[in-house]
């Protein structure tokens, strides 16, 4: 049963709210001065307070309604407390509001919009112990994750990041060859360098090559090497591959989309059996190496066009890791920003709004981007006008000008800044809680 504390002079107040109150079981414990209540207090177990703003007959300033709301701030920063005022003065309660108090309600109160009102702030001071319990839970697990493996500096705090991370670190120790799946800029790289600094082979070298980057006549040299004069331009030197390279190590292979035929024919050897030759020579080689490789491309539609072989992507996707884009894990967004910011800048809240509004189409990439431009162009407080985000804002947002419905996307970042209040997801929507509750439910968002 909840627990509220009325701190009120009037024993008449104190008992009325308490009938009310235990009607709905709600129990109510009763204090008649600012000391009193403050004891209380102390004491723990209150979940939200109602407080009367003058506690002598012969004054009507608020001024002890004031002193006693800061000391309940500073001793209990996160109580709801709710204000009591019989006067039609109502400057001080309403500065209050602004300081943090919950609400004001005006003597005599409305019993209905007053036990509407205390009923929300239950259930919303109730749904924050909850998230401080996950939150906190959270934050140990990552922090054993990172006393046990070697992250490479991995900024996360969305769970939709922790799956893929989880699953990184089980099959990192395997022999497996690993596909890292996800659109561009989402930082496939990264975890590829965590599987290798996590595995068997970690003492080893981490070779990287971007396959879509080489021109097509070279791929092969700069997988397998070459023999001097293997081409033109080749040189009288031979040439050691990026296989050889990473011998005893791992080869993370980006774009793997993009290796033209031969190239897939060959690799297609060097995976089943660790032997390849250099370009135009005739000596067999023999590594062993770790391949990771990754590509945003759908390499089972590209099979099925004939543009990748089959025995190719089977012998690559020993394991799959889906890396989701930046917009499917918006608590990675604010981390990730603070991250890329220098030193000696931050955010204005305007700012983390509209990078949390964005839908992010070049992912971490693109975030990376936009921090360091705004930064370079901007003092050390960054506005919102400084990301120059306003011409990609969501299409159809409640905030980007698209219309009043609110998409999915949009509610999503809503949650993630709440930390998964569905209270203050609503009101940074401007919806009601059942208005926001009944768009979860249309859109299959899971109510947390």
């Amino acid at each position: 049963m909840p627990t509220l504390l009325v701190i009120d002079d009037n024993p008449a107040v104190a008992t009325a709210l308490e009938l009310l109150f235990s009607l709905h079981e709600i129990h109510v414990l009763r204090a008649e001065t600012p000391e009193a209540g403050l004891e209380i207090l102390r004491r723990g177990g209150v979940d939200l307070v109602i407080q009367d703003m003058n506690f002598r007959s012969d004054t009507t300033s608020g001024d002890e309604g004031v002193a006693l709301f800061g000391e309940i701030r500073a001793e209990h920063p996160d109580m709801p407390v709710i204000l009591l005022t019989a006067w039609t003065r109502l400057e001080s309660a309403v500065d209050l509001v602004k300081a943090g108090a919950a609400d004001y309600v005006g003597k005599p109160w409305d019993d209905h919009k007053l036990l509407a009102t205390v009923n929300n702030l239950l259930e919303l001071s109730e749904t924050r112990r909850e998230l401080a319990a996950r939150s906190g839970g959270e934050r140990r697990r990552r922090e054993a994750l990172a006393q046990q493996h070697d992250l490479r500096g991995l900024v996360y705090d969305d769970v939709a990041s922790e799956t893929v991370l989880a699953l990184a670190l089980q099959v990192a120790r395997s022999e497996l060859p690993v596909l890292i799946t996800g659109p561009n800029g989402a930082g496939k790289e990264k975890f590829a360098e965590i599987i290798h600094h996590n595995s068997a082979v970690k003492s080893g070298p981490f070779v990287a090559v971007n396959c879509g980057a080489l021109p097509s006549e070279l791929i092969e040299a700069e997988l397998f090497g070459a023999e001097p004069g293997a081409y033109t331009g080749a040189g009288t030197k031979a040439r050691t591959g990026k296989f050889e390279a990473a011998d005893g190590g791992t080869l993370f292979l980006d774009e793997i989309g993009t290796l033209p035929p031969a190239g897939q024919v060959k690799l297609l050897r060097v995976l089943e059996t660790g032997r390849f030759q250099r370009l135009g020579g005739n000596q067999e080689r023999s590594v062993k190496v770790r391949v990771v490789s990754a590509t945003n491309a759908d390499l089972q539609a590209m099979i099925a066009d004939g543009q990748f072989r089959e025995d190719v992507f089977y012998r690559l996707n020993g394991i799959e890791l889906r890396l989701p884009p930046l917009a499917r894990r918006p608590r990675d967004i604010l981390p990730l920003a603070r991250h890329f910011l220098p030193a000696g800048k931050r955010f204005a809240e305007s700012a983390e709004r509209a990078l949390m509004r964005h839908p992010w189409p070049g992912n971490v990439r693109e975030l990376r981007n936009a921090v360091q431009r705004a930064a370079l162009l901007s003092g050390e407080r960054i506005e919102a006008e400084a990301l120059g985000l306003q011409s990609l804002a969501m299409p159809g947002s409640a905030h980007g000008g698209g219309g009043d419905e609110p998409d999915r996307a949009t509610i999503e970042a809503a949650l993630a800044r709440s930390g998964g209040v569905v209270a203050q997801a609503a009101a940074d929507l401007g919806l009601s809680r059942q208005a926001l509750y009944r768009r979860l439910d249309r859109l299959g968002i899971p109510r947390g």
